[in-house]
């Protein structure tokens, strides 16, 4: 498989809004079940205590004389009998009289009614009220409580209402130390630092601007592939300024309600207006930002109402002189052209994908707290890493730690660095798929097929490694580097680009006279270069210098926009025909290769089958060998 890194891909749901109406209906149907519990155990308790049976003041009389009972409990009227046998019974007596003379009245003898304990209790007590009334009260407090409560879920509902059009955007206090960001943070990135400078030094210093009648541009919009940083960089503009910093989506504005979008749009500035100077930072501002159009949606169209409303509040009838907008995205060609007009966002900042030195830059600091050996050389894995965004490349030393740390070692060594590159790149090692004796020979001459032709042709990138180890969806791969960075490529590299990636098919069908899947994802990298060849960088004798892909005529169906066909069939027929050509060229020089070099080519797949992994210095040894010198020797000649 081959890997060409310089030109990467790039590949990103919109949650809905919570629905308070089966939240409420679950808050009352939790109310009815409590009501239902309490009166249960209510009920329980209430008639677990048992019947005290009732006398007569006769019976008690005579009870009294005859010595049965132990103790009497006065309160009130209420007579509360202990006989000697331990049974509790009650009575009831006047009120005007004492219960002494009651006995006495009915004939009890002043000795029996000595031997008895008679105890008078208060009756007025607060505890004594409380416990008459409480089989009553209980009842009337729960019933109280629980229409309190559904008042309360109501209420709730309705605060949610009112709030639901207020805006979601987090803000970072410009004294809050632990999430500060400063461009000392930021590695890279020298010419982007630079045009926000101005940003900062304004908010810092709005009166040298203004005194000279100079005015800061309102909006700033960040683009960039993935991972460069553009977040970050909007962050470290507010930590140097040491301002309010409110962030949020482009998707947190639009909801299933027309006009939500809108009321946050108003809310947001309205909150960062009365903490100006602040920052306004909307990331991936595309979701809303979208050119309006297409006869889709109508008026009511939740989408372009807040766009709307954003092109007014950036420059409308009250302009913000301390408010500055930041947006990023990574497709600033479907944005609206009135959002990146002069007046709003009408400043526009590149972060392109670093360059090795700050690489090496970004790598530094992704290892400040990591624990690295003596034999780390942070500018080898920056030369191996072309391509790399910033977050590729905090990948690659996380996963780094995370290998050392799998080993149980207290250091970051070189070889988990190495080994963290490929796997960012292709994924980890499928040590379990374990390839029959065949299979394993075919990969090895397959992969040795790429590597050959590259360290052959002329303008093919040196080869750094070959394994026919297992890595994500590849059996196998050769990883190939520049010499130096570059921005440009000629049509003789992509050619030996091409020739290059064909390698491994031609391998396969040279030395076992067949063809299997392995090289599917050859072919369709060489296609997509020859395809591109013709009809964007105008490398056709026969198409010639124009461009078959441009950005016009697009068509609208439904919620999407497919480009429109801007050529006749007869180029489509020419087309087809150069890219089959280009391929076919790539064939034959690939072959030619492999047929005048097929003992070295022999020589890479045994070594390969042995080791199944060969280094750059190993590889090298093989190929001079064999009578080929490799790029990087050939170019310290030179020198």
């Amino acid at each position: 498989m081959d890997l060409n890194f310089l030109n990467k891909k790039e590949d990103k749901k919109k949650v809905g809004a919570p629905k308070n109406g089966s939240k409420f209906s679950g808050s009352i149907t939790g109310a009815i079940l409590i009501f239902m519990v309490i009166t249960a155990l209510y009920l329980v308790i209430s008639d677990t205590s048992k019947p005290v049976p009732q006398v007569s003041l006769s019976d008690l009389a005579k009870s009294v004389s005859i010595g049965d009972v132990k103790k009497i409990d006065v309160i009130g009227e209420d007579l509360t009998i202990t006989y000697q046998n331990g049974d509790v019974k009650k009575a009831k007596k006047e009120l005007e009289a004492s219960l002494s003379q009651t006995l006495f009245n009915y004939g009890v003898k002043g000795d029996a009614l000595a031997s008895t304990q008679i105890e008078v209790k208060q009756d007025t007590g607060f505890f004594y009220w409380l416990g008459n009334i409480w089989p009553f009260l209980l009842p009337i407090l729960f019933i109280v409580f629980f229409f309190w409560y559904l008042s309360r879920q109501v209420k709730g509902a309705g605060m949610q209402a009112f709030t639901f059009g207020q805006s979601k955007a987090r803000i970072t206090d410009p004294n809050d130390k632990n999430n500060k960001v400063t461009f000392k943070d930021v590695a890279g990135c020298k010419e982007a630092k630079e045009e926000l400078k101005e940003i900062v030094d304004f908010l810092k210093n709005p009166k040298k601007f203004l005194d000279i009648g100079a005015r800061i541009p309102k909006g700033v919009i960040l683009t960039g592939a993935p991972g460069t940083g553009k977040t970050l960089l909007a962050r470290a503009v507010a930590g140097e300024a040491s301002v309010p910093f409110f962030h949020l989506s482009g998707s947190e504005f639009v909801e299933m309600f027309v006009g939500v979008g809108a009321s946050r749009v108003r809310d947001l500035f309205k909150m960062a207006k009365k903490a100006a100077p602040a920052i306004i930072f909307m990331d991936e501002i595309d979701a809303i930002g979208r050119t309006r159009g297409g006869g889709f949606g109508g008026g009511n169209d939740e989408r372009e109402q807040t766009l709307n409303q954003i092109l007014v509040e950036m420059d409308g009838f009250e302009p913000n002189e301390k408010v500055i907008v930041m947006a990023a995205t990574n497709r600033p060609d479907v944005l609206d052209p009135a959002l990146v007009r002069p007046g709003r966002f009408d400043r526009k900042v590149i972060l392109d994908l670093p360059d090795r030195a700050d690489r090496e830059e970004i790598l530094k600091i992704h290892a400040v707290r990591k624990p690295l050996a003596e034999d780390i050389n942070l500018k080898l894995i920056a030369e191996r890493t072309p391509g790399f965004s910033g977050a590729d490349l905090y990948s690659l030393m996380n996963e780094g730690a995370i290998l050392a740390a799998r080993e149980n070692r207290k250091k970051v060594f070189q070889f988990d660095l190495i080994r963290a590159i490929e796997k960012v790149m292709l994924g980890p090692e499928r040590k379990s798929h374990l390839l029959s004796k065949k299979e394993k020979e075919i990969t090895a001459y397959h992969e040795a097929g790429h590597a050959l032709v590259a360290s052959v042709l002329p303008y093919a990138d040196p080869v750094h490694k070959v394994s026919i180890v297992a890595r994500g969806n590849a059996g196998g791969y050769t990883l190939k580097l520049p010499l130096e960075e570059r921005r440009l490529q000629s049509k003789k590299e992509f050619i030996d680009d091409i020739a290059m990636s064909l390698g491994g098919y031609v391998a396969e069908k040279m030395i076992f006279g067949d063809i299997t899947t392995g090289p599917s994802s050859d072919l369709q990298v060489a296609t997509n270069i020859a395809k591109a060849m013709v009809t964007r960088w105008g490398m056709s004798d026969a198409i010639g210098p124009v461009s078959l892909v441009g950005d016009g005529g697009r068509v609208h169906f439904g919620m999407g926009e497919v480009a429109e066909k801007e050529y006749s069939e007869t180029i489509s027929t020419k087309i087809d025909s150069e890219v089959r050509k280009i391929i076919d060229e790539g064939i034959k020089s690939a072959e030619k290769v492999l047929t005048e070099n097929k003992k070295a080519l022999k020589a890479i797949a045994d070594k390969l089958i042995e080791v199944e992994t060969l280094e750059q210095e190993d590889y090298n040894q093989i190929i001079i060998t064999n009578g080929i010198i490799p790029k990087k020797i050939e170019e310290e000649k030179i020198a």
